[in-house]
């Protein structure tokens, strides 16, 4: 599947997920993208070969972590890349609400949209209790600092390429989602944030927030994260 200028492209992180991506991969909205990159973290099991068998250009990044796969992603991105969006691999959220993240790029409202979960429709459960409070405890540091107030940190985001390019990402694990969103602000970068749907996950467990021990490190290493970004300023 190749790029057409001012094309869109698909990023999904996948990490062991062979009993979801083809079903996932087979429900998207092709007609909206013009390339599709799965960025394998590490799989030892068959996501990177499903993946290509549904059409998808694969990426290896061995190692572990969300963000260190989508940077692994964006290397691969072509130079006439327009808009990137950002989707989990395990169906948790819904590829056919990706026009409400692109409507507000394509009319020139904003450089970067964050799918929220909060304004939109979660189902009972997706959201676990120590998950929640983690988001509200970063959206309101963000907002006691900057002034903005975001509602979530949710993955499911679209962002001009020249815009993501600009914002030097860095982080390679947890921090990836707030650290763009800090940076978008320090950038002075136009935000919006769209509901949407959150689904528990179609199979298998979640590789944070199912995790006590693994939602622990990432709510620590995203208020490290904010902290960092702060202190260090744009830079």
């Amino acid at each position: 599947m190749s790029a057409s200028p001012g094309s869109t492209v698909l990023i999904i992180p996948a990490l062991n997920e062979e009993d979801v991506i083809g079903t996932m991969l087979s429900h998207l909205p092709l007609r909206v993208f013009d390339l599709v990159i799965v960025a394998d973290n590490g799989s030892t099991d068959r996501t990177a070969e499903i993946a290509r068998a549904h059409g998808a250009t694969v990426v290896i990044e061995p190692e572990r972590g969300y963000g260190a796969a989508c940077l692994r992603a964006i290397q691969a991105l072509p130079p006439n890349a327009g808009t990137v969006v950002f989707l989990q691999a395990d169906r948790s959220e819904d590829a056919e609400e990706t026009h409400r993240l692109l409507a507000p790029l394509h009319d020139g409202r904003a450089d970067l949209v964050i799918g929220s979960r909060t304004l939109g429709n979660a189902e009972p459960g997706a959201l676990l209790p120590h998950q929640q409070f983690g988001n509200t405890l970063a959206c309101t540091l963000i907002r006691w600092i900057y002034g903005f107030r975001y509602t979530d940190l949710g993955p499911f985001r679209a962002i001009r390429a020249d815009a993501l390019r600009s914002l030097d990402m860095r982080d390679r694990n947890y921090g990836w989602t707030v650290e763009m969103q800090v940076r978008a602000l320090q950038r002075g970068l136009k935000i919006m944030e769209v509901p949407v749907t959150y689904r528990r996950r179609f199979a298998g467990e979640n590789k944070v927030s199912g995790n006590l021990r693994a939602s622990l490190a990432a709510g620590w290493k995203i208020i490290f994260t904010i902290a960092r970004l702060t202190l260090k300023g744009s830079r």
